[in-house]
C-alpha cells in the first residue's frame, strides 16, 4: 500500500517562503496526477494545485497563483510546493492528494497522509 509523508511545512513571517514535499513509500504515484490541498478551522477545503504525471501540466487555485509552483520527481517518489510571498490566510494544514480534470474542473481525492502545519503570521 502506497503511503505518504508530508513534510516541509513550519511558522513564517508574511511575505515568506516554505517548501513543502510528498513523498511517497511502498509504491509509487508516477502514473497519477498528484496535487495539494489545504484545510484551515472555520474554512472550506480548498484544492491548490496539482500537475500531470509528466509536469508537463499544472494548475492552480486563483487564491494562489503567481505565488505558489507545484513540481515533482518521479524518480524520487516526490511531489513539491514551493510556496512564495505567503500570506496570513495561508495558513491551513496542506495534504498531498491525486487531483484528476475534467471537463475543466478539477478535483482532489483524499489526503494520503496527515499533513504538514503552514502557519504565516502577520
Amino acid at each position: 500500500q502506497v503511503q505518504v509523508v508530508e513534510s516541509g511545512g513550519g511558522l513564517v513571517q508574511a511575505g515568506g517562503s516554505l517548501r513543502l514535499s510528498c513523498t511517497a513509500s511502498g509504491g509509487t504515484f508516477d502514473d497519477r496526477n498528484m496535487g495539494w490541498f489545504r484545510q484551515a478551522p472555520g474554512k472550506e477545503r480548498e484544492g491548490v494545485s496539482c500537475i500531470s504525471v509528466s509536469g508537463g501540466t499544472t494548475y492552480y487555485a486563483n487564491s494562489v497563483k503567481g505565488r505558489f509552483t507545484i513540481s515533482r520527481d518521479n524518480a524520487k517518489n516526490s511531489v513539491y510546493l514551493q510556496m512564495n510571498s505567503l500570506k496570513p490566510e495561508d495558513t491551513a494544514m496542506y495534504y498531498c492528494a491525486p487531483c484528476i480534470e475534467y471537463a475543466n474542473e478539477y478535483g482532489w481525492g483524499p489526503a494520503w497522509g496527515h499533513g504538514t502545519q503552514v502557519t504565516v503570521s502577520s
